[in-house]
């Protein structure tokens, strides 16, 4: 599935359906009329959202209409808005209005990294896997780690710095797809 990334400041926007849309400065984004996506913002996936259209056009071409579906008052707003996005913004600047429709909004905001295991928390996932697997001592010992301190982060840290967070996030894979084997968790997307 197809992932459209916003800055965190949008999250709400975007939920209570004022942000339906966005424009995107530079290259044509690859996304297409139908395509699905998931909303990401702030790091959490909100939803699953449909294209409804990708139109391209110069920051100059930009209109009132554009920036109501963005989520700005006006033109000029929406304007300013992508000056702290990007480096250069003129007239001339390609831009592409981003229309989508909210179509399934998450129950809860899911952190944007639960999305390595198919929609499931992680927490649940380590919490399941000490209950009811037969972990190998140092998937264990990580997964035990990371229910400790809280976060993967501040697991990682413990284990000597954010380079070791792939041992704690490879631990829990391996025990979601054996949770998934023995029919005790499987995809939430």
């Amino acid at each position: 599935m197809r992932h459209l990334e916003f800055d965190g400041r949008y999250a709400e926007a975007i939920l209570s359906g004022r942000k339906r849309a966005t424009v995107r400065l530079g290259r044509r984004p690859s996304l297409r009329e139908g395509d699905v996506v998931l909303l990401h913002s702030g790091g959490y996936a909100l939803g699953k959202a449909v294209m409804e259209r990708v139109e391209s056009k110069t920051v100059g071409e930009l209109t009132d209409e554009d920036a109501f579906l963005d989520g700005f008052s006006s033109r000029e707003e929406l304007i300013k808005a992508l000056k702290t996005h990007y480096k250069y913004v003129n007239d001339d600047s390609p831009a592409h209005v981003v229309v989508f429709r909210l179509v399934e909004r998450f129950d809860r905001p899911v952190m944007s990294s639960d999305y390595a295991y198919e929609g499931n928390n992680p927490v649940e996932i380590a919490e399941m896997a000490l209950k009811h697997l037969n972990l190998p001592e140092e998937d264990r010992k990580l997964i035990e780690l990371f229910l400790r301190a809280g976060s993967l982060r501040k697991a990682a840290y413990r284990l000597g710095g954010m380079n070791k967070r792939y041992l704690i996030r490879d631990a829990l894979r391996r025990a979601y797809e054996e949770l998934k084997k023995k029919g005790l968790m499987g995809p939430k997307l």
